[in-house]
Formats: C-alpha cells, structure tokens, sequence
C-alpha cells in the first residue's frame, strides 16, 4: 500500500514539474524579462471633457514643495454661416463670420487637501436658436477673463467643499466650445445656468456621488439658489443622475448673463450616461418652471410675465469614436437630437423660447477629428419652431421659423 502511494506522488510531481517547465522561457536565451511597469494614469483636471475630443495626457506641471501644479490651456477659432441670424443688442445680424471660440490657460492643483482651479483667457458660448456673441463681447459681457476661480478643501477622498465662482451642476452639456461633443450648445442648455458664485458641498459614498451648492444662480450677485445632485453609477459602463436647482426668493437681476425668467426659475434634470468603447451615448430629461413676475422691460426682455410657464424637453447625445487602430482612427461622429417646449400665455405668460407657448426640435451633426493636441471639426445643425411669436423667431424681423448653422472650428488642446 505504501509503495503504491509513493508511486502516485513521484508521477504527480514529475508531471507538475514537466508543466512548469513547459511555461517557463529555455535559460539558455538569456534571463526571465521583466513585465514593464503600467504607465500612470493621467491626473484627472478641470475643465471636464464629454468627448470626443480629449486633455492632453501629458500636461505640462510645476514641482512646488506643496505638490504639481498643472498648466493646460485651449486655442480655438472657428468660422460659421448662419441661415435667418439673429441680432443681438450690440452686433447686427450676421449670416457669416469668423471668431475665437477659446484662448484659455487653466491653472490648478488637483491633490493633496488644498486644491484650487483658476481659468484665464477669452471664450464664446455659442448656442442654438440664439444670437451669436462674439469672443470680446461674450467675455466682457459674461463671466470676464476669469470666468471660473475656485478654492477646493479635501479632507479626504470622499468628501470636499468648494468656494468661488464655480461651474454649475445643471444639465448634460459644459460651458465652452472645447468641452462638448458639438461647437454650438443645445435648446435645452439656453434654460440652464452656466457659471455660479457660492459654496459647494460634494459627498461620495460607494457608487453613489451627492453634491450641493448654494449660489447665485445666473451670475445674478444675489446668493438665493439652491442646487444639488445625485449620481449613481451602476457600473463602469452606466450612470444616473438627477439634479435639482432653484431660485429660493424672487430676484429682479436681469442683464446678458441673468435672464430674470430664467434666474427666477426651478429646474430638474434626469441624465442617463452610457460609455462603452466605441460608444457613449447621454439621453436626458429637463423640466423648469418660472413664476409669475411684474412687467419688466429692458435691452433683454420685453414683456410682462403675470401668469407663470414652464419648459419640458428631452434630449440625446451620441458619439462613435472610430477604434485606434482602424483607418479611421482619430475620426469621431457626434450628433445630437432635441425638442423642447414651453407653455404660456401669449398675452400674458413668460417667454421662456421663441415666444410663449412656443416649441423647437433641433438636429446637429459634429464630425471631428483629433491628432495629438490637434483638432478640427465641422459642424451642420437645424432647428425648427412651432408655435413662435412673430419678432421673437429667427432672421433680423423676428418672423422665420428655421435657422440652420454650418460651422468650421479648429485648434490645440495642450
């Protein structure tokens, strides 16, 4: 018996040993070779991208004894040609131009329990179914040539608060040109506020990442919105969230940058996010309210608002970026699908669109192509009204009911 079980153990061990032997490479070609160390992974700086178009991954930093501090920046330019534009207070109509869309440098310290992020530069926040801006009055009249400057506290990895003019947590679409799977901003983010001053409280708990802020709304000066969100990643491929925000008292600011209908409003977000190689696709629900409002009238609203209103619309996002070793390698093909609409009377009701009671649907498509730090996109859009106020729709008499964009815009991202 003991013989027999000495057998089964030589014959197990020389076979084990035959098959080590088999995956191990012949000492006689030299030494095992080293399995090389993963790179690092880049730090994760502001401003956030929604793609296609990526940060440098080797952004330039400054050793300091209080850590790296990044230096990154954008320039952009772009040229359009617009079918039924529109004036604004300060430029007339424009059926085609050429623009800056970015010269920004971004500063920032992205670790450690002191952080901060400052912008620098000039921008235009082109938009759908809106008057173009150009980069010098966008800048002036906006957010200056310090649009976001904020300080961030994080005592540890889950939980921080941020204080400055900061970016709003409202919508599915960032602020500039560069940040965005389209040039021009959607229907739904006209509603949608863009940059905030006030405090901001984030909180991540497993897969579950909760924020709030208290801020001025629409750049308004008057610290009474109240803003918070949600989002729940169901894993690496899919996320949701829902955001809330909203003015807390009436605020009668009205210029440029602080719409008085929509500084006074309440709005929810519902974001779903799908992002799987080659694929990311963002689908979202928007609703907002306006109260009713005394008669107001200035360079940027006309009307009296007695009765309230309120908006509701959908919208997707979609990209196919083309795999890195494909010929098309570099090519992406965004493209973006809208329709919103608002109620209201038109005697008396808020003009939230293109007039009260009045609806659009919007179709853009962004193909882009990125090289290193290099990129260049073309863009063609359409947007279509229904149930338009005449002088408040498109062309330089306020009476067409279409508008379609093409554009042109090309830059570095370094």
């Amino acid at each position: 018996m003991k013989s027999a079980v000495l057998k089964y153990l030589i014959v197990t061990l020389l076979a084990s040993g035959s098959a080590v032997a088999a995956d191990l490479p012949d000492s006689s070609s030299g030494p095992v070779p080293k399995t090389p160390p993963a790179a690092p992974a880049p730090p994760a700086l502001l401003p956030a991208m929604a793609g296609p178009l990526t940060a440098n991954p080797d952004p330039f930093f400054v050793p300091t004894p209080f850590g790296k501090i990044y230096v990154t920046g954008v320039l952009s330019g772009m040229l359009q040609s617009t079918t039924n534009p529109i004036a604004n207070p300060f430029d007339p109509a424009r059926s085609s131009q050429g623009d800056l869309t970015n010269a920004q440098i971004f500063i920032q310290k992205v670790d450690g329990p002191i952080q901060f992020f400052a912008d620098f530069g000039a921008y235009s926040l082109p938009a759908l179914g809106t008057p173009y801006f150009t980069s010098l009055r966008a800048t002036h009249d906006y957010f200056s040539y310090v649009p976001m400057a904020f300080l961030k506290i994080a005592p540890t990895d889950t939980f921080s608060f941020e204080v400055g003019a900061l970016p709003t947590l409202v919508g599915a679409e960032y602020n500039f040109t560069f940040q965005n799977m389209n040039i021009d901003r959607g229907l739904l983010w006209n509603q949608e506020s863009a940059v905030s001053k006030g405090i901001q409280v984030n909180y991540t708990v497993g897969p579950l990442a909760l924020s709030a802020s208290l801020n001025d709304g629409f750049d308004s000066n008057h610290y009474s919105w109240l803003s918070g969100s949600a989002t729940y990643t169901i894993n690496p491929q899919n996320s949701l969230a829902f955001i809330a925000a909203g003015n807390l008292q009436r605020t009668l600011a009205n210029s440029i940058v602080t719409p008085i209908l929509q500084n006074n409003s309440q709005i929810y977000n519902l974001i779903y996010t799908y992002t799987n190689a080659p694929w990311t696709l963002t689908a979202y629900a928007q609703y907002s309210v306006v109260p009713a409002l005394p008669a107001y009238t200035n360079a940027y609203a006309a009307t009296a608002a007695t009765t309230s209103g309120s908006t509701e619309g959908v919208g997707l996002l979609a990209n196919y970026s083309f795999p890195e070793k494909s010929f098309l390698a570099g090519l992406s093909l965004p493209v973006r699908l809208e329709y919103i609409a608002s109620t209201g009377n038109s005697l008396t009701g808020p003009n939230l669109i293109n007039g009260p009671g009045s609806k659009a649907w919007s179709a853009t498509f962004t193909p882009t192509y990125q090289y290193k730090r290099f990129f260049v996109r073309g863009e063609a859009s359409y947007v279509k009204l229904q149930n338009g106020t005449l002088g408040s729709e498109f062309g330089p008499l306020g009476n067409k009911t279409s508008q379609a964009r093409f554009k042109l815009e090309t830059g570095v991202i370094f």
